[in-house]
């Protein structure tokens, strides 16, 4: 039987996770060994703490499980450019980029139509402009914003764009309009210059990052302070930390680094006997934010204890195929960016929408309960099951989590945990 709790030392706290009701406590190292015993639950300790009221909450939320079953559309990722002028060696879509594959922008404009239509009552949405290489079909870009904002006014739809670039076509007109347009931008850099062009390119760093910190200052300088620089990591930069760190040293303060995404057979994939060092490497990253108190932002150590998600998203953390859709230059429509070209998932064409019900049912269903592995996590809440993509294009069911995607997933959020108790404790003195 699943304990009620997970208990773990991190930051120099002895910490105690309420797995159900969602209550983060630090405790006393005898509190703590005592959980170990295998009649904890008879022990003084343990009625101490069931007296302050730990572990009174049930996981009873099942029956809120299907409730997001018809859940209108809320978010578009806009394949806009299937060509790429970079190629990265480990690019998940390799398979789709293929020249001359931009989308018209008669297409991108359908593609809102279908978004407003399938939107229904929702009042907010957000469109992300994708590829391959967005800015090679910038002409669509600017012409989908500017017909989004006016059909958003017939309508009454509140529209925020975000745009996903590796840079090397950022000039001053486009930062101008990105800055004035889009709700968030994101930008791809992997770190240190000889990560970063090892898999994309010699010379590529030192191209695209004065554009990175152009755009950003100039981005900062008009009051818009959400962007992204994100990155990815693979078994060639396993010490990913000092990649994160040389991204903060060059001026930036909202960074992402991401685990490749990858078959075993790739020479550069993130593999199970990783899994230590990688672990180690969370803790040391951890360590140095909670040491340093920096003033720069790492993605996945961002937690809100007080204000948690609502309870839809803790039992399934991704719309995708559901309230999420993404649109491939033809006007195919695919469940995510990641299911983007196989054709078994493909959900129709936003020309012809039949077949979107049908592949929108299973998504809907794809939460926490489905998924017999995450019903004994104590992570579950967390990360709401995961990435159904990465599950279905490596164990072959979305309702399958892969080993390397789950521990990762727990250990970012034990050091996300305790960086939220040292913010706290800091708050309090």
């Amino acid at each position: 039987m699943q304990k009620p709790f997970h208990k773990y030392k991190q930051g120099g706290n002895y910490i105690l996770l309420d797995i159900c009701n969602g209550g983060v406590h630090t405790v006393d190292e005898e509190i703590f060994n005592s959980l170990d015993r295998e009649d904890y639950e008879s022990t003084p300790e343990y009625a101490e703490l069931l007296e302050a009221g730990l572990f009174s909450g049930e996981d009873d939320y099942e029956e809120y499980a299907d409730l997001n079953v018809d859940a209108p559309l809320k978010a578009m990722c806009l394949h806009v450019s299937h060509d790429c002028n970079l190629r990265c060696k480990y690019c998940f879509a390799e398979d789709v980029i293929r020249e001359n594959g931009i989308m018209p922008p008669e297409t991108a404009k359908k593609a809102v139509d279908f978004l407003i239509e399938g939107s229904k009552d929702r009042e907010h949405l957000e469109m992300d402009f994708f590829g391959g290489e967005p800015l090679l079909a910038w002409e669509t870009v600017v012409q989908t914003v500017e017909y989004a904002k006016e059909q958003g006014k017939k309508f009454n739809k509140q529209f925020k764009f975000t745009i996903t670039t590796n840079g090397l076509l950022i000039d001053d007109e486009k930062t101008a309009f990105i800055n004035e347009e889009m709700s968030n931008v994101v930008l791809s850099l992997d770190g240190r210059r000889e990560v970063n062009d090892r898999l994309r390119g010699a010379g590529v760093y030192d191209r695209v990052l004065p554009k990175f910190k152009k755009l950003v200052d100039s981005r900062n300088k008009a009051g818009f302070t959400d962007y992204f620089i994100r990155g990815t990591y693979t078994a060639y930069n396993l010490d990913f930390a000092d990649d994160v760190l040389a991204i903060a040293n060059e001026g930036f303060k909202y960074i992402s680094i991401e685990p490749v995404t990858a078959f075993a057979d790739a020479p550069f994939a993130i593999l199970p006997e990783h899994l230590p060092r990688i672990k180690n490497e969370y803790d040391r990253l951890s360590g140095i934010i909670i040491e340093n108190n920096p003033d720069w932002c790492f993605f996945h150590f961002h937690i809100d204890l007080h204000n948690s998600p609502c309870i839809l998203k803790r039992l399934r953390g991704c719309g995708a195929g559901n309230e999420y859709i993404a649109v491939a230059p033809d006007g195919n429509i695919f469940p995510c960016h990641r299911y983007m070209g196989i054709e078994n998932w493909k959900m129709g064409n936003i020309y012809s929408d039949s077949g979107v019900l049908l592949v929108k049912e299973y998504f809907s269903k794809t939460h926490i309960y489905a998924k017999e592995k995450c019903r004994a996590c104590w992570a579950r809440f967390y990360c709401g099951g995961g990435c159904n993509a990465e599950f279905l294009i490596f164990e072959g069911d979305a309702n399958t989590p892969s080993e390397v995607f789950c521990e990762l997933s727990k250990k970012r959020t034990e050091c996300a945990i305790a960086l939220a108790i040292k913010r706290q404790l800091e708050q309090e003195k």
